[in-house]
């Protein structure tokens, strides 16, 4: 199949930018797959003023209406998924049943925020006074300007885009540089389902660029970023010196809290998959396993037999199990990730290496015996590595557990309800699933707490985000 053309999308036009750009390479081969237009500054210029004319015409429009144009987009998805799809694992590099899962999942957040936008209910405050009416309104904040990153290239835009929308907001959506494909197929979708030109802007360029031209101007009310956390503060702050609303989802380092009164081999055959899903280049990736010791070495075995069993190659390979890291940049980090923590004491158990020369290619890994001062520990991997330690009491493994600034999600395995209820409550994190994998689904609320960002993705929370009160008092004439 060959790579799609891309384009910048701006109040319903689609553009070749300016001059400068940069080539999309396919992480598998190392060689690249197109031309990645760049937006100029008058491009983005345009895009502001778009967003200002499409949100008057947008927040007019009816919930009921909107959600119908929103129905039709997601059924356009649908429609398309194995395309869309095999064009992901090109550029990001994950697997083909990965992105088509990935894939497969935006129709239904756009459908949920479809029927949620249907029910931004205010409400009816008592008065005081004979005669006094007083009520509470839900508006939409305004134009909102978005940032995604490169990993779930799908997944995160859709998730502001379709909030956005089912709020009454426009958006301008800078898309990942290094994936781009996803996005331009998302604003297709929007595009042929009757969206309103400049209700949904799509540019590409040089991050800081982008953002700081973006951010500054009095036309966008809102932003919301999904990225590192270095990155996530520096936005955070620019958002708060123009006074701008922000959702921050941010990196993570996760906890994997492994109780004494499990079946070890069933734990590492439900957490296998996730660690090293898309290579484990995931913001909720389990990280951090603390298993007690009493059931420590037989989750060890079990965990590494799975993971020397993984087949790692191209993510057009239906053999393949896990595809290529994103870019060189990720390889280099783990090679330095996994010398430093051999270098402290930790024993590679499975492992530690690059695949080959050709394409970003790492073997899965897992690290046991590793020391709290080892930078694996300390600072989130974004990789298929997995850091064991024991633990021996519950107190230890709260506190082991809540020793980073980090806190978006962690995991625990445990028969015990009781049990269940103290991990949930005592770990520092703004999202816990136990015994089973329950995260990030459209209708639950998504964010982290720390440094891991504020603000919530999903859930009614999500569609929060996007909406404002006002208060309406009056009286009869």
């Amino acid at each position: 199949m060959e790579y799609g053309k891309l384009q910048l999308y701006i109040d319903g036009q689609w553009l070749d930018g300016g001059k400068d750009g940069e080539d999309v390479i396919n992480p598998a081969t190392g060689k690249a797959l197109g031309r990645l237009p760049h937006a100029t500054t008058a491009d983005l210029d345009r895009a502001l003023e778009a967003a200002k004319k499409g949100f008057a015409v947008w927040r007019k429009v009816s919930p009921y209406e909107r959600s119908k144009i929103m129905r039709k987009a997601a059924d356009l998805l649908r429609e398309r998924r194995d395309a869309i799809a095999t064009e992901m694992s090109m550029d990001q590099g994950k697997v083909l049943a990965e992105s088509k899962i990935e894939i497969g999942l935006a129709p239904d957040h756009i459908d949920w925020y479809a029927e949620e936008g249907r029910r931004t209910y205010g409400r009816v405050i008592p008065g005081r006074a004979e005669g006094v009416m007083q009520f509470a309104a839900r508006e939409p904040v305004g134009p909102v300007a978005a940032f995604t990153p490169w990993n779930f290239p799908m997944n995160q835009a859709v998730r502001k885009v379709a909030a956005s929308l089912a709020a009454g907001c426009s958006i301008i959506l800078k898309g990942p540089e290094e994936t781009p494909s996803a996005c331009v197929a998302l604003v297709r979708a929007f595009h042929d389902a009757g969206l309103p030109a400049g209700v949904l802007n799509l540019v590409f360029g040089v991050p800081a660029k982008v953002s700081e031209h973006l951010i500054p101007s009095p036309i966008i009310r809102k932003i919301s970023f999904t990225g590192s956390v270095p990155v996530g503060k520096h936005l955070a702050a620019m958002a708060g010196k123009y006074m701008k609303r922000a959702t921050m989802e941010l990196g993570g380092h996760s906890p994997v809290v492994i109780f004494d009164d499990v079946d070890p081999a069933k734990v590492a055959s439900i957490i296998g998959p996730f660690k090293y899903r898309n290579a484990g280049q995931v913001c909720i990736s389990p990280t951090r396993f603390f298993v007690h010791e009493a059931v420590h070495d037989k989750f060890v075995a079990n965990f590494t037999e799975y993971t020397k069993g993984l087949k790692v190659g191209e993510g057009l390979d239906p053999a393949s199990k896990m595809g290529p890291m994103a870019n060189p940049r990720r390889i280099d980090a783990m090679e330095t990730f996994v010398a430093d923590a051999a270098q402290k004491g930790a024993k590679v158990q499975t492992g530690g290496k690059r695949i080959g020369n050709q394409g970003y290619f790492f073997e899965p890994t897992i690290l046991t015996d590793v020391p709290d001062e080892a930078r694996a520990m300390n600072e989130e991997p974004f990789g298929p590595l997995a850091l064991v330690q024991r633990f021996s009491t519950f107190d230890d493994v709260v506190s082991r557990a809540n020793r980073l600034p980090f806190g978006l999600a962690a995991y625990a395995f445990t028969r015990s309800a009781k049990t269940a209820a103290a991990i949930g409550e005592a770990i520092e994190t703004g999202m816990i699933t136990i015994n089973h994998l329950g995260l990030a689904l459209p209708e639950v609320p998504f964010g982290g707490v720390k440094d891991s960002g504020y603000g919530h993705e999903g859930g009614i929370e999500g569609l929060d985000a996007y909406l404002t009160t006002k208060f309406i008092t009056q009286v009869g004439a």
